[in-house]
């Protein structure tokens, strides 16, 4: 116990003998440290102070004390501590305490806030004390070091001024002796050895002091001298009888500290490493950067600034982009490597370096080979093809006369001192867009008739790279302009990064799918290709990313669409369409005999010799085992026909093997499209109508029943669009209004429900070309004559029996040819559009009636038997029309064709 007390007595010195005197070291207490309870662990000292009490000899404790209030502040027994006295009370209770015993009880306050604290205000659990030392401050205070002694228990008071007086009753602790406690107690003493090397602030000599304490009384008050702790827990541990018990508080309370000490420690070790780290990184490469400096080398992130600023100066960018290329060059050079803008700003000027600003294919555009590739590449399509070349010819012809006048313009400059600049002619960038201002091209079409293929010939033509964006599902406004750097993972939409794969300012770019582009809450892509599409704007065009503007007016756009109504009117504006429209069964003959055989013959290993089919063949494919307007399922057809040979000629067959239209079940099995139109009109109400779809023309077959029925209601079945519905409308209505000029009873339908179903049910049907197939249906169920299997009719009614025209002639009268139909009626208005998109073959195969009015039709779709309703319209025009044979008639109207 010595030891301990002259520890704390050298650390308090210092703060507390301002004076300069020397302080005697407490006198130690052999029965204290032998462990006797009724025993206190040092005896009062006499006035003098110079002789010691026997330690044999019991503490000799008066009834009556002197009480000293403390603030924050709990003395346990065994502890010496300094203590500053600044109230006049308590000055005058420590003079005549000195004067006398030197004894007083020391007891904590309950509230630091009372000034003069009275018998209430104070806790009744103290611990009597004796002064060692008192020194007078020169500010009027005293310096006190007292050491305890033992528990009291303070009772009634005696005396409140000039100080507290109480009686006061020993309460000495109970010891309890078994092996529990002994563990509690090296328990408590291990954790107290752990926290003194975490703190600094507690004497290093104290840990091993408490180690050599035998009694756990002692270890208790020791170790909660030393430790911080709350006011209610010190004052709870003198509070408690039991030593038991005190360890228990005491260890749970010295875990509890240890634990965040430790996780406070682990956690500056760790900052420490970082920073330490840190530092040792910094010192190396500031070392490193030095040696290489004397050695004349640069380091790596020299190195990668100086990489950078040559390709910045090799791209030749525009004054723009090359001002924001140096600005955020000078930002990097003078950015740390650590810092996490570092690898952004590096990322976005190796993309600004990387593009092609004035990287061009160079060569010149030459219309013959341009023709010469396009009829190699392409069957056909005479109509596309020469809009394609002349606008490689008009584009041809501006590169010439603007070169012309760049010319005459350089030979006419001179410098100042009258010499010729010898430099060659430059197009300035007035008439670089000049030159690049046309139109881009859009193909509309169904799939598979060419119009991805195209714009590779085109490209091929040119002499261009070529490169494809498919359109189809983008809902991301990003993937055309890109997104803003501030985002985590930023990149240039697609146009640039294409333009960066190619390496080229001059492209060929198709935009692939453009009506499947969609719009939701990320934008509309179709709006932000408004600025790309447009020869006026895209000159300047800026990408989010980039955020410097990029001419696009070099690059060659063409856009591919299956249908033209989704696409937005505003961007449908900035294209010029071009509709390719399905070929016919000769046009897919001649293209699967010149690119599509030997197409797949190549890609299933075989030799041309190896394999002979005859045009009968493929055009038996073309018919009985396809149904298209492209010819994508014919070249699976002839791919799983070559297939087929391939698999016989590696069993052994002798080639070469020759493959005729008979044989072509063998190979692709049984007939999968019939030409069953003939078969399907067998009775009358039925008639055959022409559709226009996204993937080309269709026939459908409209029919029509009546019932006995009251309410004279109309039934329209089949998926019918508003449109269609108001056609079949207007059809009953004319019929019924005009049934006896069309020779039929006048009360047609009355009492009768009528209903009008288009089989396919469950495809979505719209527009008002059924018309006139309606109106015919309608008057052969009335008058019992059938409509001729072998026609075809399109066309829109009017109430007055006119027929008007409609669209998409070319599809329709394709579809009647695939479908083995040979005639076809149409509006006499669409007669120009037929002579214009109609291949010559079909003239000569087909036969085209052109109609004005609903009774010409009538004329030539319903059965020759039966006169009456021919005779009944010939009555109401007035005159009588010469009788000849439906066959000179129906010859008559394909003449006019």
């Amino acid at each position: 116990m010595g030891a301990i007390e002259a520890i704390v007595v050298s650390d308090e010195q210092d703060d507390v003998d301002d004076s300069g005197q020397a302080l005697d070291k407490a006198p130690e207490h052999e029965d204290i440290e032998q462990g006797s309870p009724s025993e206190s662990p040092a005896d009062k000292e006499r006035e003098s102070g110079s002789s010691q009490q026997n330690d044999e000899e019991p503490l000799n404790i008066p009834d009556e004390l002197p009480i000293l209030p403390l603030k924050d502040t709990v003395i346990y027994p065994f502890a010496v501590q300094p203590l500053g006295v600044g109230q006049e009370r308590s000055i005058h209770l420590i003079d005549e305490v000195m004067r006398g015993n030197r004894l007083v009880v020391l007891v904590a306050q309950k509230s630091a806030e009372i000034e003069q604290a009275g018998p209430d205000d104070i806790f009744k659990i103290g611990t009597v004390s004796r002064i060692a030392r008192m020194i007078r401050m020169p500010d009027g205070t005293i310096q006190i070091i007292v050491q305890g002694l033992e528990r009291v228990a303070i009772g009634e008071f005696t005396q409140e001024k000039p100080y507290l007086v109480a009686h006061v009753t020993l309460k000495p602790d109970i010891q309890e002796e078994d092996k529990e406690t002994e563990a509690i107690k090296r328990n408590v003493v291990g954790y107290f050895q752990r926290l003194v090397a975490l703190v600094q602030n507690l004497p290093e000599g104290v840990a091993a002091a408490a180690l050599n304490l035998e009694e756990a009384r002692q270890v208790v008050y020791v170790i909660a001298t030393f430790v911080q702790m709350d006011l209610e827990l010190r004052q709870k541990l003198l509070e408690l009888d039991s030593v038991h018990a005190k360890l228990e508080n005491l260890s749970d309370f010295l875990a509890h500290e240890l634990e965040i000490f430790e996780l406070g420690k682990k956690i500056q070790t760790s900052a420490q490493e970082e920073m330490g780290k840190v530092q040792r990184e910094y010192l190396l490469r500031e070392q490193l950067k030095a040696i290489q400096r004397e050695l004349g080398e640069e380091n790596e992130e020299q190195a990668t600034i100086n990489e950078l600023r040559r390709k910045i100066d090799e791209a030749k960018m525009s004054d723009e982009a090359l001002k924001e290329a140096n600005r955020e060059l000078s930002r990097l050079e003078k950015m740390p490597t650590a810092s996490p803008e570092y690898s952004i700003i590096r990322t976005y000027l190796e993309l600004l370096a990387s593009l092609p600003w004035s990287k061009s294919t160079g060569e010149k555009i030459d219309v013959p080979r341009a023709r010469q590739v396009l009829e190699q590449d392409h069957y056909d399509l005479e109509k596309i093809k020469e809009r394609i070349l002349e606008y490689l010819a008009v584009r041809r012809l501006k590169e010439e006369r603007m070169a012309e006048q760049a010319q005459r313009q350089t030979e006419a400059a001179v410098d100042d001192g009258g010499e010729r600049r010898p430099t060659e002619p430059l197009l300035s960038a007035e008439a670089t867009r000049l030159i690049n201002r046309e139109p881009i091209l859009c193909f509309i079409g169904p799939p598979g008739v060419g119009k991805t293929s195209l714009g590779q010939s085109i490209a091929r033509a040119l002499g261009r790279k070529f490169a494809r964006m498919s359109l189809g599902g983008i809902r991301d406004e990003a993937e055309i302009r890109g997104h803003r750097r501030t985002y985590i993972g930023a990149m240039p939409g697609r146009i640039i990064q294409t333009l960066r794969r190619v390496e080229t300012h001059d492209p060929v770019i198709m935009l692939d799918e453009v009506d499947k582009v969609g719009a939701d809450w990320r934008g509309d892509p179709s709006s932000a290709l408004l600025e790309v599409l447009d020869p006026e704007q895209n000159f300047n065009f800026r990408d989010n990313y980039l955020d410097v503007a990029f001419d696009l007016s070099r690059v060659m756009f063409i856009a591919t669409a299956n249908s033209l109504e989704p696409i937005p009117p505003a961007l449908r504006d900035r294209m010029e369409i071009l509709e390719l429209s399905g070929y016919t069964e000769e046009q897919k003959m001649h293209i699967a005999r010149n690119f599509l055989l030997p197409k797949q013959l190549e890609a299933n290993g075989l030799k041309p010799e190896e394999l002979k089919v005859d045009d009968e063949a493929l055009r038996r494919i073309a018919r009985d085992y396809t149904r298209e307007a492209g010819v994508r399922n014919l070249e699976r057809e002839i791919g799983s026909l070559c297939r087929k040979v391939a698999k016989q000629i590696a069993e052994g067959k002798v080639t070469p093997i020759h493959v005729s239209a008979d044989q072509i079940s063998e190979y692709l099995g049984r007939q999968r499209f019939f030409q069953e139109a003939a078969e399907r009109i067998d009775r009358p109400g039925i008639a055959i109508g022409l559709t226009w779809t996204p993937v080309g023309g269709e026939i459908i077959f409209i029919e029509a029943a009546s019932m006995p029925g009251k309410e004279n209601q109309l039934i329209l079945t089949g998926q019918l669009g508003d449109v269609m519905k108001e056609s079949a409308i207007a059809a009953l209505s004319y019929v019924r209004s005009h049934a006896e000029s069309l020779g039929l009873p006048t009360n047609v339908f009355e009492n009768q429900n009528v209903h009008i179903h288009v089989p396919a049910g469950a495809i979505p049907k719209d527009g008002p070309s059924a018309g006139v197939t309606m109106v015919t249906v309608l008057v052969s169920l009335a008058s019992g004559r059938k409509v001729r299997s072998d026609v075809a009719m399109t066309g829109e009614i009017t109430l007055r029996g006119k027929v008007m025209p409609i669209g998409g002639i070319k599809e329709k009268v394709l579809a009647a040819y695939r479908s083995g139909i040979r005639t076809v009626i149409m509006p006499k208005k669409n007669e120009l559009d037929l002579m214009e998109d109609i291949p010559k073959e079909l003239h000569n195969q087909m036969q085209f009636v052109f109609v004005t009015d609903i009774r010409e039709v009538l004329e030539a779709a319903l059965e020759p038997s039966g006169r009456k309703a021919t005779r009944a319209i010939e009555a109401e025009d007035g005159h009588e029309r010469p009788k000849r044979r439906r066959g000179e008639k129906v010859a008559a109207k394909a003449q006019v064709s």
